[in-house]
């Protein structure tokens, strides 16, 4: 198996993953990464000595195909606090366990977001969704989550400071027209797992996988314009000449054929703020209640782990879904609605960087949570891999990795 030469391109979650298979079944395979390290979208910068993942990122631990690939002792994860807190105009309030046990919460804490009723149907539904299996979940009709939300029988008032902020941070996108079947699944995974990130940044976990290889090469910086049969065209003009291809990036990059075939990705914005200490005090994620802000959500990342911030300073991360302001516009109006919920001056907010994440999730139409590896290939060569084939997650995209060097594979078996 050894003398194949089977190449992955993309050094991201999927095609890592790929990789991790196809040495297990003793090929050797070579990865063609287009920048100068790995991870693809899943990536953390080190900036004055604050760690910044590119964009904000957790890790569910329920995640099945996670607990696979990945040690989470190893990864020194350090949990979120389930539930959230949530700002409203004039004020603040901690919804705790949401989620888990959404009959434990403190009535009056509740009141504010939902209705009693509210509590009920959100137990009622974990439970429900804890006995679906995930196959059950995506085989189900798909309708909009908001849709989805209201034939529930939720209120508009735990929809609106709850459901909608919570979730727009998670699909990024406003109206929650992302599928129901996008919805049950992650609602079924933070009610069976925790929200997580490693002690030293999601880019902890594509060091993992690549740990996990043993004789697979990464060549960095070699971007790849076009694979044409079994010829992999490098930007710098060389060709390689392969027998089994992984496209474990957008492949309609690299294969003019399929341009036009695959709707535009979510974007994302990600500010990241020094301040001198943290005004939540607790790891948790910070939701705006209402409608007509720029900010989404918020997190100070050294609350959840101390590394991300060695200093003396507390690291705040902000999501913003969209805007039509320049980068210098945006972060004074961040820094005014920061201080509207918190009360501290806008000025103290010290801007860090920004991240303008223009693939951030795939848009997929018809969501899946698994495929045969026949779906994953294009001809008798060539194959794909990434989570836009399931749905966005970091579950779909090591599924992804899985089932394309499977299908490799597969290939190489005798047919009678």
């Amino acid at each position: 198996m050894e003398d194949q030469k089977i190449y992955i391109i993309g050094a991201g979650i999927s095609g890592l993953v790929a990789a991790i298979e196809l040495e297990k079944a003793g090929f050797t395979p070579v990865i063609l990464e287009s920048s100068g390290e790995i991870g693809g979208r899943m990536k953390t910068d080190n900036v004055d000595g604050f760690l910044l993942d590119h964009g904000f990122q957790v890790l569910n631990t329920a995640y099945p195909e996670a607990k696979k690939y990945l040690d989470y002792g190893q990864l020194h994860l350090k949990n979120f606090d389930p539930g959230a807190v949530i700002f409203d105009k004039t004020e603040s309030y901690i919804i705790t366990d949401p989620l888990r046990n959404p009959l434990k919460i403190v009535g009056m804490a509740f009141s504010k977001v939902g209705t009693f009723l509210d509590k009920v149907k959100m137990f009622t539904l974990t439970q429900e969704l804890k006995k679906k299996s995930n196959e059950e979940i995506f085989n189900e009709p798909s309708v909009p989550t908001l849709q989805y939300l209201k034939n529930y029988g939720f209120s508009d008032l735990v929809i609106t400071n709850f459901f909608k902020p919570f979730f727009r941070g998670i699909f990024l996108e406003k109206h929650l027209n992302t599928s129901s079947r996008m919805f049950e699944f992650i609602f079924k995974m933070f009610s069976l797992g925790n929200a997580a990130v490693p002690a030293k940044g999601m880019g902890e976990i594509p060091k993992m996988l690549r740990s996990q290889h043993s004789k697979t090469q990464i060549f960095f910086n070699s971007p790849v314009k076009q694979v044409m049969g079994k010829s992999i065209h490098l930007a710098n003009g060389d060709i390689i000449e392969a027998d089994r291809i992984i496209i474990a990036t957008q492949p309609d990059h690299v294969m003019p054929q399929l341009q036009g075939q695959f709707p535009p990705a979510q974007k994302v914005i990600n500010l990241y703020f020094s301040l001198q200490r943290s005004f939540m005090a607790r790891p948790m994620i910070g939701l705006l209640a209402g409608e007509g802000h720029l900010v989404n959500n918020l997190v100070f990342m050294d609350d959840v782990s101390d590394a991300y911030s060695p200093t003396d300073r507390s690291l705040l991360s902000v999501t913003v879904l969209e805007t039509t302001l320049s980068e210098k516009e945006l972060i004074k109006a961040v820094q005014a609605e920061l201080e509207l919920i918190s009360g501290v001056k806008a000025d103290y907010f010290k801007f860090l960087k920004s991240y303008y994440i223009n693939y951030a999730l795939p848009a997929v139409d018809d969501l899946k949570y698994s495929i045969a590896s026949t779906e994953c290939k294009i001809t008798d060569h060539v194959y794909l891999s990434g989570d836009y084939l399931l749905n966005g997650s970091i579950n779909a995209a090591m599924t992804s990795g899985r089932i394309a060097a499977e299908a490799v594979i597969h290939s190489y078996m005798p047919t009678h």
